[in-house]
C-alpha cells in the first residue's frame, strides 16, 4: 500500500541501519519528522474510513426507517395481531398511517372485574353478585329444598317503565329483582326474587300446557342419553355405523298426539361423523329418538329409513385445510379509524354515538336488548324517546315435511334453544373490525352457578353507503354503529355459517328530525 510504505519507511530504515551498525533492536518510535506529502496521505486515509463508517451508518438508518415505515400497525395488546387472526398481514391496497390511533378497550373478561361488577342503570343485566344471590335465596327456599331442580331463566325483572322514563344518572336504582323460570320435580314454576329483601314470589301459572327454554345442560345430555339403551345401540350398528362415530343432536322440542302430553319430550336425531367433519351431511335417515328430558329416558325408537343409505363422506369436508385444490385468495381488508371510533360506551352498557344514544345488554333469550333509544332534535338540542325496548323476538323456521322424520322439525330458536345460550365468541378482526367495543354475557347454569360468555357482543361502526342504502330517493349514505352477535344452532348451522347470518341493529347519522311519539 503506498501510505503504509510511505508512512512506515523511515521506521523500516531506521530498523536496518541499527541492526547492520550492530545495535540492539529498538522499537522505540522513530524521530524522524513526517512530511506534509505523509501527513496529506494520512488525512486521506482517515477521510475514506470515516466515509466508509458514515454511508454504512445511513445505510442502516435508512433500512430501520423503511423497515418501520412499512409495519402494517404499531404493536398494541388491544390488537393481538399476532393471536386473534391471520389477517392482521400488510398490504399495498391499504392505507397506512404513520400515528393511528388505537382504543385500548378490554378483550379479557377478567379484565373486567364481572366479579365485583355493581349495576348502573335500571335496566343493566343481573350481575355475577346478584346471580350469586338470586341462587343462595333458591337454595334456601322451601321448594327448593331437597329437591331436584334446574334454573331454565334467571334474567332482570325490569322495573316499570315510566320508572325508568324518568330515572337519571346519579339517581339511586329502583329495586333490583330477578325473574326466575325453574322446574322443581319435574313442576315448572315461575319466580320473583328480590334481590335486597331475599323474598320470594310465586307466581300462579294457570293450567296451561308448556315448558321452559331448554337449558344447555338439556342440550348435552341429550346427545349421549340414547347411547344408554341397547335397543338404539343395536338399531345404530345394523346400519351400519360405528358407536364411536356418531353425533346425535336434539331437535325441535314438543310434543305430539295425547300419548306425548304431560311429559316434556325432544327428539333426538344422530349422524355419522366418520371421514368428515360435516356430519350434517351424513344423517342417518329415518332413525328417530323420542326422548324424556326429565328422566333422559328413551321413550321410542323409530327406524323408517333402512333403505335409505347413508351419504358418503367424499367431497363433505368444507375447512379449508382439508381442502386438496388451490385458489386464489382476497387480499386482506382492514377498517382504519386513525382518530378512534365516535362512539363511546359508559357504565359498560351506555352506547353514545353521534347524536344518538341507548342502553345494550345481552340476553340469553333474545341475544341482545336494546332500550332507550334516543336522538337529539337537531333544531332543540333536546333528546327524544325513539324507542323504548328492541330485540329479536324469535326465530321460527319450520321444515314443512310432513314425513315421520321431518314433520316435528319446526323450531323456535330464541324460545327453545335461546339466542345468548348459543352464541359464540367473537374473533377480533375476523367477526369484527378493528376498535370494535366487545361486551361478555353474563348468565347463569341450570343450578344458579354464573359463567361468562366472553365476546358475545361486539360493537363498531361501519360505512353505510354500502349497495343495500344506495337505492333511495334521495342521497343519504355515511356512516353508521352496528351491533353484532352470532348464533349458531344444530340442525341448520351450515346455513348461518355460510351465509354469515349476524344480527345487526343499525343506527343512522341523518337525526330524525320529524319523530312520532307517543304520549
Amino acid at each position: 500500500d503506498p501510505c503504509y510504505y510511505t508512512l512506515w519507511s523511515p521506521t523500516l530504515y531506521n530498523i536496518s541501519y541499527s541492526l547492520a551498525a550492530g545495535h540492539a533492536l529498538s522499537l522505540a518510535p522513530p524521530t524522524t519528522q513526517f512530511t506534509p506529502l505523509a501527513a496529506t496521505q494520512v488525512s486521506l486515509m482517515e477521510g475514506k474510513k470515516f466515509l466508509r463508517h458514515l454511508f454504512f451508518l445511513c445505510g442502516i438508518i435508512i433500512l430501520l426507517f423503511f423497515t418501520i415505515s412499512n409495519l402494517p400497525y404499531p404493536p398494541s395488546n388491544s390488537l393481538g395481531c399476532t393471536t386473534n387472526s391471520p389477517w392482521c398481514t400488510s398490504s399495498k391496497n391499504r392505507f397506512q398511517f404513520k400515528t393511528p390511533h388505537v382504543i385500548q378497550f378490554p378483550s379479557d373478561s377478567k379484565l373486567r372485574r364481572h366479579s365485583t361488577a355493581v349495576p348502573h342503570h335500571p335496566l343493566d343485566p343481573l350481575t355475577i353478585p346478584e346471580l350469586n344471590k338470586v341462587k343462595k335465596v333458591i337454595q334456601s327456599h322451601d321448594l327448593f329444598r331437597n329437591s331436584n331442580y334446574a334454573l331454565h331463566s334467571v334474567v332482570l325483572d325490569e322495573p316499570d317503565k315510566q320508572l325508568v322514563l324518568t330515572w337519571q344518572k346519579g339517581d339511586p336504582l329502583p329495586p333490583r329483582k330477578a325473574s326466575v323460570v325453574a322446574r322443581v320435580s319435574r313442576v315448572s314454576h315461575v319466580l320473583t326474587v328480590e334481590l335486597e329483601t331475599s323474598k320470594v314470589i310465586l307466581h300462579e301459572t294457570g293450567s296451561h300446557s308448556g315448558y321452559p327454554t331448554m337449558t344447555v345442560e338439556d342440550m348435552t345430555s341429550s346427545t349421549w342419553a340414547p347411547l344408554a339403551n341397547a335397543d338404539f345401540n343395536r338399531t345404530v350398528i345394523e346400519r351400519g355405523v360405528d358407536l364411536a362415530d356418531l353425533a346425535c343432536l336434539p331437535i325441535s322440542s314438543g310434543w305430539f298426539g295425547k300419548s306425548e302430553e304431560k311429559r316434556r319430550l325432544i327428539k333426538v336425531q344422530c349422524y355419522s361423523m366418520k371421514d368428515t367433519a360435516n356430519f350434517y351431511m351424513r344423517p342417518i335417515e329415518g332413525l328417530t329418538v323420542l326422548l324424556d328430558l326429565d328422566t333422559k329416558e328413551v321413550v321410542e325408537i323409530t327406524d323408517k329409513g333402512r333403505n335409505i343409505p347413508i351419504p358418503k363422506a367424499a367431497n363433505t369436508e368444507y375447512r379449508f385445510s382439508a381442502q386438496n385444490y388451490h385458489q386464489s385468495l382476497i387480499n386482506p381488508i382492514s377498517i382504519e379509524q386513525p382518530k378512534g371510533p365516535s362512539y363511546t360506551i359508559e357504565d359498560d352498557h351506555l352506547v353514545k354515538w353521534a347524536n344518538w344514544e341507548f342502553h345494550l345488554k345481552p340476553d340469553p333469550r333474545a341475544g341482545v336488548i336494546v332500550s332507550r333509544a334516543k336522538v337529539r332534535d337537531p333544531g332543540t338540542g333536546v333528546m327524544r324517546d325513539v324507542m323504548y325496548k328492541g330485540f329479536s323476538s324469535e326465530l321460527f323456521v319450520p321444515y314443512m315435511d310432513p314425513t315421520d322424520a321431518w314433520y316435528f322439525k319446526t323450531y323456535m330458536d330464541a324460545g327453545e334453544y335461546g339466542f345468548g345460550l348459543q352464541a359464540m365468541p367473537l374473533d377480533p378482526l375476523n367477526d369484527c373490525p378493528r376498535n370494535a367495543y366487545y361486551m361478555d354475557g353474563v348468565f347463569p347454569a341450570a343450578d344458579g352457578t354464573p359463567y361468562v360468555r366472553s365476546n358475545m357482543v361486539c360493537v363498531f361502526e361501519s360505512y353505510g353507503g354500502d349497495i343495500g342504502w344506495r337505492h333511495s330517493e334521495s342521497p343519504i349514505t355515511g356512516m353508521g354503529v352496528i351491533i353484532s352477535y352470532v348464533f349458531f344452532f344444530f340442525s341448520f348451522l351450515y346455513a348461518l355459517k355460510l351465509l354469515s347470518l349476524y344480527m345487526y341493529f343499525f343506527f343512522s347519522v341523518p337525526a330524525l328530525k320529524h319523530v312520532i311519539v307517543p304520549k
